[in-house]
């Protein structure tokens, strides 16, 4: 099956994480469908990506975090895209520096982890049968590292809400150990940004772009994390093919 046979459902692709995936995925001939609440977002995003691939770019607004909605969009992405063959999830959002744990109300927790879990969870319900029967279907998560080099103080809440996303992505590794479908995920262990917001060590999203692109394009592997802590770690996996 060629790039251009394959359609690709980034979720979370309007995010800055997200948009470099997309991008990517793209400009390697690849058709990709995005959902997002924010119609803003998804357009911003048809701006970003290299013009000529926008007729490639499929873009729904919707909810995938909530049981009740989840449904109605699924419909309506395989009304305007026919099937899906790979899954991309970087669902979450860029940053939380809400303050120390004892000045947060509990819904700010609860926000937190339905962000990073319980949308993670609905979507991969809802999605994960449309491609986990195809040998030749990937789904891989993109998640936060949830370490020590990301924990400072007033970010604490978003360590939490990392560290559940990590523990399911654990879970569906032993619940699922045979698949036909190839399911990985890339473990970001520093911060990532667009080109002109660049901090010391963090990643351009549009390498981390690239690193995704080519992992899906491979699809040769199953079960595998990759953890990602420097640029270096992108350079590896697009020049070597591993991480």
């Amino acid at each position: 099956m060629s790039n251009g046979d394959r359609v690709v459902l980034a979720l979370g692709g309007a995010g800055t994480v997200g948009s470099g995936i997309v991008k990517a995925l793209l400009d390697r001939g690849f058709k990709v469908a995005v959902i997002s609440r924010d119609n803003n977002k998804l357009e911003k995003l048809k701006g970003f990506v290299s013009p000529g691939t926008n007729n490639n770019l499929t873009t729904i607004v919707g909810n995938v975090g909530s049981e009740e909605a989840v449904e109605d969009v699924k419909q309506a992405l395989l009304r305007s895209v026919g099937k899906i063959t790979d899954v991309v999830s970087s669902l979450g959002f860029s940053w939380w520096q809400g303050g120390p744990p004892h000045t947060q109300p509990l819904k700010e927790l609860q926000w937190v982890i339905e962000t990073l879990l319980y949308s993670t969870f609905v979507s991969w319900k809802a999605f994960f049968p449309l491609v986990r029967d195809n040998p030749n279907s990937t789904y891989t998560f993109i998640t936060g590292g949830a370490g020590d080099k990301l924990l400072m103080p007033g970010t604490g809440f978003l360590t939490i809400g990392a560290a559940n996303a990590l523990a399911f992505c654990q879970v569906l590794r032993e619940e699922y150990p045979e698949l036909k479908c190839k399911l990985n995920q890339v473990k970001i262990n520093t911060g990532v940004a667009v080109p002109d917001r660049m901090a010391p060590g963090y990643l351009n999203h549009l390498d981390l772009g690239e690193a995704v692109a080519k992992l899906v394009e491979r699809r040769n592997k199953s079960h595998i994390i990759y953890s990602v802590s420097c640029p270096a770690d992108l350079k590896s996996v697009m020049l070597e093919g591993n991480l």
